[in-house]
């Protein structure tokens, strides 16, 4: 009540928290700004009421083996639009009530739901903010407290390890996301393996984002796709862009980033400085819209066609559904079947199910292919929107719970919500909480085989780095991991935390781009291109890369470093990966290389001519040089 209080004290005032934060809250609640009710999708005819909460996880239909439990459901929970998971396997759910009355009140919160006996279903309910917040949908934690994206805001909870209550006001790290979007805002945070926070955000109007505090001239546009925000460097950068709405993203053993997305195709591969195909529109430079990258998939959920007749799942249920996803979570547990390993899991809004990818290594990149569909909620509620792994190798699932179009709709049902623990037999949770690991044992699950104390050990890694508590024996163990490892997804892991870490120099990453391993020399590409300007050696190395490497992964991640790098420095990189002829066929290389290229043309056409055109062998790079050099 104390927190509650000072909050409101707070909000009537409208006070600057700090000199980096304030509340811009009342500026947008101005009658003007709200959604026009003429324009809002009607509720749709009256339908029967979900399968009791009670029930619900019962009436699933799951292979052979696999259990669900309903964790947590009304009244103890409602609308969940978003949730995390700690690292004591609590979960952080973001109930959103606001939804769709924005700005006019402020029923959104945070709740966290433990599991303290084992069973699969909460027992303990803590409220760790409400009150304060217009329209909540996502939370994360990490760095000393809770990252919150409540539109126009990412707000930080700092927080005393063990607390579950904020420690004082919240600070705002970002502004500017759109909330008019509606369905389509900011969603889905995820910390990447380099220490960025990762979001996706949607296509229906524009967001102008920039760090606060920082000068209105660092505002970067951002419709659809992928963006991250480094919040000890305080950058924020416009990772991917292109499909509809994104709102699911993870990321595998090797870094390899995908996210799931509402109604062109499903599942996307996020490659920095991607331009993914768009529902509609063009990208923020019109000439990358010449050429953008298709989905990884090789299938459509709703079996082709128009995607506005796949809006009854049941219709098509053999392609997997309807066009609708929301939630990514690549598996990589260890207690569901082998099988499974690898493979990502989406919910299917139309066809009430969870649809179920594998990946295979194509390229560059990967084919996504479709699985059989791994779970049948069989109840016209289900809307379910986040998956995640739990420490225990189980699958947790939240549920909107409502009819209408997608997950979300302008007249929502306020009384229902659920999550559920998808379990393989035999799976036991037990009580956990890394925070009380020494540095060295944390360093030691760099090589688990369940992914989830890979990352969450690596997250209390970080933590502890940014706080100065990293101790020796922890940093001797990470540089002992990376440097004596015989397997290279450890060492990859042991790299991404020297990185998060701030342990990481030059020349190690100099030395590791001769690495054996393709996806740790892509990887030592990608962090010493971090700062937007390689240095003279790096650059050096990459032009040697580009003429000899036999890597195509390798060759994405130069042409992802390319558009970090000034353009006069770009030319004797792109000269030699432009005369690959065998990346032709490529599904990402060669319009990759058209994103590196096109501002050296518009800047130069006589030196792309003199340079480039001699040189490229992909018959369409060379009509889009042309085509560029015309429209100069």
């Amino acid at each position: 009540m104390r927190y509650r209080s000072w909050v409101f004290s707070f909000l009537a005032a409208g006070l600057f928290l700090s000199s980096h934060a304030y509340l811009a809250i009342a500026a947008d609640s101005k009658p003007d700004a709200k959604p026009d009710p003429k324009k809002a999708e009607p509720k749709p005819p009256a339908q029967p009421l979900p399968i009791p909460a009670d029930k619900s996880a019962q009436a699933m239909t799951l292979p052979p083996g696999f259990t669900a439990t309903l964790f947590a459901g009304e009244p103890d929970l409602t609308q969940p639009i978003g949730f995390t998971i700690d690292h004591r396997g609590r979960l952080w759910v973001c109930e959103n009530h606001s939804y769709a009355k924005w700005r006019e009140k402020c029923d959104d919160r945070i709740v966290i739901y433990e599991d303290t006996d084992g069973d699969g279903k909460f027992d303990k309910k803590t409220i760790f903010a409400e009150g304060i917040f217009h329209y909540l949908t996502g939370v994360q934690l990490g760095l000393g407290g809770v990252w919150v994206s409540d539109c126009p805001n990412l707000w930080f909870f700092p927080m005393e390890e063990g607390a579950d209550k904020p420690s004082g006001p919240p600070v705002a790290h970002l502004e500017g996301w759109n909330w008019k979007g509606q369905h389509n805002v900011i969603n889905s945070m995820e910390w990447g393996p380099d220490g960025w926070l990762y979001g996706c955000n949607g296509i229906t109007i524009d967001s102008d984002v920039k760090v606060v505090g920082a000068p209105e001239s660092d505002r970067t546009k951002v419709s659809c796709g992928v963006w991250r925000y480094h919040p000890i460097k305080k950058k924020f950068e416009r990772f991917a862009e292109g499909t509809t709405n994104p709102w699911g993203i993870d990321y595998d053993e090797r870094g390899q980033m995908f996210m799931s997305n509402n109604v062109v195709a499903h599942l996307w591969h996020v490659i920095q400085g991607a331009h993914f195909k768009r529902m509609r529109g063009q990208d923020f430079n019109p000439y990358f819209s010449y050429w953008q990258i298709e989905t990884c998939a090789d299938h459509l959920h709703w079996g082709g066609g128009d995607w506005t007749t796949s809006r009854s799942g049941e219709a098509h249920s053999v392609a997997g559904g309807g066009h609708s996803h929301a939630g990514a979570a690549i598996y990589l547990g260890d207690s569901f079947p082998a099988e499974y390993r690898g493979t990502i899991f989406m919910v299917n809004t139309h066809g009430h199910r969870l649809n179920n990818d594998s990946f295979e290594a194509k390229g560059s990149g990967v084919v996504a292919r479709h699985r059989p569909d791994f779970m049948m909620a069989n109840d016209q509620w289900f809307r379910g929107v986040t998956v995640h792994q739990g420490p225990e190798g189980a699958l947790y699932v939240s549920d909107w719970s409502d009819t209408g179009e997608c997950h979300q709709y302008a007249n929502p049902d306020n009384d229902h919500g659920r999550i559920y623990r998808i379990a393989y037999q035999g799976t036991k949770k037990e009580n956990i909480d890394l925070a009380k690991d020494a540095d060295e044992k944390l360093v030691g699950l760099q090589s688990s085989t369940n992914e989830w104390l890979v990352r969450h050990a690596r997250m209390v890694l970080h933590d502890r780095a940014a706080a100065g508590k990293l101790t020796d024996a922890g940093k001797a163990a990470l540089v002992g991991l990376f440097e004596t490892s015989p397997n290279p997804v450890h060492r990859l892991r042991a790299l991404w935390t020297l990185q998060q870490c701030g342990l990481n120099d030059e020349a190690r990453l100099l030395k590791t781009l001769g690495d054996a391993d393709p996806y740790l020399r892509a990887w030592s590409i990608q962090f010493l291109a971090e700062d937007s300007n390689p240095s003279p050696a790096a650059l050096e190395k990459f032009e040697t890369l580009a003429k000899s490497d036999e890597s195509p992964v390798v060759r994405l991640y130069l042409a992802s470093a390319l558009h970090r790098t000034p353009l006069e420095k770009r030319w004797p990189i792109l000269q030699h990966l432009v005369a690959r002829e065998a990346d032709v066929a490529d599904q990402n290389l060669p319009q990759m290389y058209w994103y590196a290229l096109e501002g050296l043309v518009g800047a130069d056409p006589k030196a792309a001519a003199a340079k480039i055109l001699p040189t490229v062998k992909i018959p369409k790079l060379r009509e889009l040089v042309v085509r560029r050099m015309a429209a100069k």
